[in-house]
């Protein structure tokens, strides 16, 4: 029988124990499912020894399959999957996998879950899949969300009510879903686990790379919508996620980043009254968080600087994006 092939790609930064621990637990689980597995990461120039780690945990004997891509240089999520993507043949090789499994390496993949994001893949027809995330203690984290609008940016800006936090008008899915044995539409999953068809990648083409960090595999949901495609959460695939692990680790760039990739997101895909409507939101909300650092007496001097120095830059590229 001609069992699926499945390529995994993970990029990695200096989190050596994550990506350790992360691809031990999918060659437990790919063990467990008859596909053809193989394995790809990426490591953009880490310093923490991430790449002798790697080679020591998994040598060829072990992991055969395994291919580590060292480009130098820190490309960043679109371009470091990019780069994997193209070394399997993508979008116009002859020799694809069935299935690409984009993963980050601050995982956990639970028993089983490879086998559920793939059935729940032939069960719907649907183009893309996300896993269920869990936070490392267990405790629930929301896994995919709808495409983002002006409510969301209010809420994640200004104060609102609790309960709308984690409601749709904040694109989120209630969590009895989560808790349900079925895959549900969803606009987006959660970058962490991004299955992806062959025919979705050849049809719609790779990362947009001028997202440097961020809503990259937003834009991409949102082309794969375009092109036809459904996207799904699969409850009864659990990874655990613990999320943010590379990107704490520079919090005044990575908000600059986020947010410029949101009015790259928006300057994309929305009519420019939108666009407007947001930028001015974006404004308004960076002025009201730099008045409150100001005010935050917990912060040192030099956080407090680059911290408003973000805000400030964010509130400069709104005008020039």
């Amino acid at each position: 029988m001609n069992y699926p092939r499945l390529a995994v790609v993970i990029v990695t930064w200096n989190v050596r124990d994550y990506i350790v621990n992360c691809l031990r637990s999918l060659y437990d689980d790919l063990a467990r499912t008859p596909v053809q597995g193989e394995v790809w990461v990426v490591d953009n120039a880490s310093t923490d020894g991430t790449v002798q780690a790697i080679r020591e945990s998994f040598p060829p004997e072990v992991a055969p399959s395994l291919r580590v891509l060292e480009p130098g240089e820190n490309l960043g999520f679109a371009a470091g999957n990019n780069l994997a993507l193209r070394a399997l043949g993508f979008p116009d090789g002859d020799d694809l996998p069935d299935f690409v499994f984009l993963l980050n390496p601050d995982t956990i993949v639970q028993p089983g879950a490879l086998a559920a994001l793939l059935d729940g893949m032939a069960q719907t027809g649907a183009g893309l899949a996300g896993a269920r995330l869990v936070y490392g203690d267990g405790s629930f984290q929301h896994s995919a969300f709808e495409f983002p609008g002006l409510v969301q940016l209010a809420i994640d800006l200004f104060p609102v009510p609790g309960r709308l936090y984690e409601s749709w008008l904040n694109g989120r899915y209630p969590r009895e879903w989560y808790a349900g044995s079925e895959p549900f539409e969803v606009g987006h999953p959660l970058g962490a686990t991004f299955l992806l068809r062959r025919e979705v990648i050849k049809q719609t083409g790779l990362f947009d790379e001028q997202f440097e960090l961020y809503c990259e595999e937003i834009d991409w949901a949102m082309r794969i919508r375009a092109a036809g495609w459904r996207a799904i959460c699969v409850p009864t695939a659990e990874v655990i996620h613990f999320g943010g692990v590379s990107t704490g680790q520079v919090r005044p760039q990575s908000a600059i980043r986020l947010w410029t990739a949101r009015l790259q997101l928006y300057a994309k895909h929305y009519p420019a009254w939108k666009v407007l409507l947001a930028k001015w939101l974006i404004r308004a909300g960076m002025n009201r968080r730099i008045k409150q650092v100001a005010r935050d007496s917990s912060m040192d001097d030099d956080s407090r600087k680059a911290l408003v120095d973000a805000y400030r830059e964010i509130i400069r590229r709104t005008r020039r994006l």
